[in-house]
Formats: C-alpha cells, sequence, structure tokens
C-alpha cells in the first residue's frame, strides 16, 4: 500500500511538473506568481526567463517520470530529492528579488518539503 501512495504522488508531481512548464512555455504569463516582482506581459526580458523556466520544469518533470517508471523506488527518491533543491532555489531567488513571503514559502519552499516527504517514502518502499 505504500508503495501505491509513494509512487502516485510522486507521478502526480512529476506530472504536474511537466504541465506547468508545458503551460510556461507556451505561455510565460503562466509564472505570474512566481514571485518575481513585475509582470511577464510588460517585461520581455522577464518573459524571455519565464520560458527557460517553463523548459526547466518540463525537462524536470519528464527526468522524474522516467525514474520513476524505469528506476528502482530509491532511484526514484533519490531524483525527487534532488529535484527538491529547484523549488529551494526558486524560493531564495523570490527573497533575494524581495518578491511576496507567500509566494517563497507557500509555493517554493512548501513544494520543496512535499517534495522531500514523497523521496522518504520512495525510499521506505
Amino acid at each position: 500500500m505504500l508503495a501505491i501512495v509513494a509512487y502516485s504522488l510522486a507521478s502526480l508531481i512529476g506530472l504536474a511538473v511537466v504541465a506547468m512548464g508545458a503551460t510556461g512555455m507556451l505561455k510565460p504569463q503562466f509564472y505570474a506568481g512566481f514571485g518575481i516582482p513585475g509582470t511577464p506581459a510588460d517585461d520581455p526580458v522577464l518573459n524571455s526567463w519565464l520560458t527557460v523556466k517553463g523548459g526547466r520544469d518540463f525537462g524536470s518533470g519528464a527526468m522524474l517520470l522516467v525514474a520513476i517508471a524505469l528506476g528502482t523506488s530509491s532511484v526514484a527518491g533519490g531524483v525527487m530529492l534532488a529535484a527538491a533543491v529547484m523549488p529551494v532555489f526558486d524560493g531564495l531567488i523570490v527573497v533575494r528579488a524581495k518578491g511576496p513571503r507567500s509566494a517563497s514559502y507557500g509555493v517554493h519552499f512548501s513544494t520543496a518539503a512535499v517534495m522531500v516527504v514523497v523521496a522518504a517514502l520512495l525510499f521506505l518502499v
């Protein structure tokens, strides 16, 4: 039962990150809530960087899904744990940019915490 929960949660995270990435690449305004001051529609440079973030998110989610599909639970847990570094740095970027704390803590740091918990579940399977 724990294996089903762990793999289901990991798969949902992977699919969500792929979906966010695809949406962000096609419509960078999707990332308006990322937490960096400014709006993508008004700033072509920010718009470009958010498109880059979309590509990174898509690739990260795809790597996680490959690890889940082809690797052991330990491999999937390791990839999940390594990937948790990305939302930590995203949150730190928002803090450094003096963006809203709700984005840094409520979105990025909480995402990293969930990923660490799911990684732990995968290690336990």
